[in-house]
Parts: structure tokens; sequence; C-alpha cells
């Protein structure tokens, strides 16, 4: 799929001032393509916002060296939006991602863009440019400074090569394909350090976080004959190891470290009533169906689901949904 990006560099070239914005507890694609498109945009003269409805999570903050992104009702109010020109959403098109920027956008009396690899979506009143399937908007954002003739910096190439290394599993996803390494190339070129990313994300853990890991990680259970591996973390666990629900991120990769897993399940007790379910596949069972059937949505291999219930409501519903999908007489 190939993105017309003309109808965009129109929309850059008639506006000014632009506010960016992506959905909370946002990760390094999510983070890395609004940091990119900044100064994209600000090479081209424009002035440049970024408002979250969250903060960066802690294990990502090498990411935002200079506090560039601002978190809406602390460092930066909705009255601050309403006379910027045109306003840009990246890596997601799904109002309840949003947080408390969703009413921000609802309201913003400007110009709407969605920028978005994802498959899902709601309508947020935007011109939306999208590639499912693209491994990371940090690659779409890649190939708009392209369209745009901007030459990538190492400002631009670190947090885009970030973007793309982490929602690639740092490329051992099969979302990977020759473009991803084209893009790679460009952005290693341009200044981006691998070795250091890798070392930022994956090699300055809080003691925190590698308790929780831990806790985590003895609450697995196999299923269908080892075929689906799931785990599950409680408020409990992330009050007792002082951890912060960012520090599940990547976690649920771990479970497809055991031979024999194709499908991976993460549950986490967010509050009593709110359990957020992450899903991952490594065949070519399509985990995507399953959280649609519960409101989520995201990609074939790589799913999510907020799910309005306890968590324990939660693991009977994934799980026996996952059970009927995966057995012989089910479909995936």
């Amino acid at each position: 799929m190939t993105i017309d990006w003309q109808p965009l560099l129109e929309l850059i070239a008639n506006h000014k001032s632009f506010v960016l914005t992506t959905h909370c507890r946002a990760d390094c694609d999510a983070v890395g393509s609004e940091l990119a498109l900044a100064q994209i945009l600000e090479s081209l003269g424009k002035q440049v916002t970024i408002s979250n409805g969250d903060a960066v999570p802690e294990h990502i903050g090498f990411i935002n060296p200079n506090k560039r992104v601002r978190v809406l009702g602390e460092s930066i109010k909705p009255a601050e939006l309403w006379e910027i020109d045109a306003l840009i959403v990246v890596d997601t098109s799904v109002w309840v991602q949003l947080g408390p920027m969703a009413e921000v956008v609802r309201m913003f009396p400007g110009t709407r863009v969605v920028i978005d690899h994802h498959i899902g979506q709601d309508d947020l009143g935007a011109e939306v440019f999208k590639d499912d399937t693209a491994e990371a908007t940090g690659r779409l954002i890649l190939d708009l400074a392209e369209a745009l003739g901007v030459e990538i910096t190492p400002e631009i190439a670190m947090p885009l090569f970030a973007a793309i290394a982490t929602d690639t599993g740092w490329f051992r996803f099969s979302s990977v394909t020759e473009k991803t390494f084209q893009a790679l190339a460009k952005l290693v070129a341009a200044g981006a350090d691998p070795p250091g990313i890798f070392s930022a994300l994956f090699e300055r853990h809080s003691l925190a976080r590698l308790y929780l890991r831990g806790r985590i990680l003895s609450n697995v259970v196999p299923a269908i004959d080892g075929r689906l591996m799931s785990t599950h973390v409680t408020c409990q666990d992330f009050d007792e190891t002082g951890a912060e629900k960012t520090d599940t991120e990547d976690v649920i990769n771990l479970l497809h470290t055991v031979a024999g897993c194709e499908v991976a399940v993460l549950f986490v007790e967010l509050e009593d009533q709110v359990t957020k379910v992450s899903l991952r596949s490594r065949t070519d069972f399509d985990v995507r169906a399953i959280a649609e059937q519960f409101g989520g949505g995201g990609h074939r291999a790589a799913a999510g689901v907020a799910f309005q219930g306890s968590l324990e409501d939660a693991q009977q519903a994934i799980l026996d949904a996952l059970s009927i999908a995966m057995t012989p007489s089910g479909k995936s």
C-alpha cells in the first residue's frame, strides 16, 4: 500500500502552526514519530507543539531529552491549542486511545490529520494517511520527510530508528521487509546510533521493572499443549514492586521464547474493572480477530483490548475465545 502524500504536502504548505499528539501510554513509535515530525515541520519554518494525554513513560525517556512532549492539563492547557492551524494525530486513529486529548481533538476548530499504520480506526473527522502494511508509523514519517524534501538530521534519525526498532521487536517480527532495512540504512547514515539506542531501551531498566518482570514470568500458564501461553500482572504487583504500568512493555514477547508457543497473551490489571489485554501471534493465527470480538483491534500478529471488567473476567473471556479459535474445530 502506497500513500499519496500530495494532499498532506499541500496542507503543510498552507498552514503555519501544528499541534501533534498520539495515544496514551505511548511507545517509541508514537513518541518517536511525534518528535521526528516536529523536527521535520520546524525545518520548514513551521511552529510545532506536542501535546499528549499523559507523560512519556520513564523507560523511554531517553527519546525525549529536551522534554518537547507536553502533558495536557499539566504543562499545557486546552485553550493554548485553539489558535493552532492544524492538528496531526500519529500512530492511532481510535478515540479511546487518545485519553484526555480526545476531547481536544473533537473540539479542535482547525484542520485534522491522522498518520497511522494500524488497521482499525474511528472517524476522527480527519484526513487520513494510512498504510496498514507498514511495520511502524516511524517509517511513514520518514517517507513523508522524503516527500517533503527534508534532510534527515541526527535529531530526526534517532527517534525514527527507535520507532521502527521497537515496533518490529528489534527487527524480528514478520512485519519486517526489505523496506524496513532500506529505511534503517538511511537513518544510520543520517546519524542514528543503533548500539546506543539498544542500550537505552534494554540495558537501563529499573530494579522495580526487573522485579515486576519476574512476577509476570512466574504467572505464565500454558494451554492447548503449549500452543497458547498467558500470564498476568495485578495492581498489587505494581504496588509491591514499585513498578509502573509501562514497565510491562515487551515482556509478552518472552512467552514466545518457549518452543511451540504460537499465541501469547498478557493481562494487565489497570484498575478494579479495567484490564489491558495484549495478544501476539507468531503464526498465521489472527489475534486481531479475537481482539475485535471485545472492542479492541490492532494487527494480525499484534493486537490489544481495553477490557471493561475484572482481571478474572478478562482472562476467562479472552482465553475461552482463543481456545475455541485455536482448536481444530475452531476458526482463526
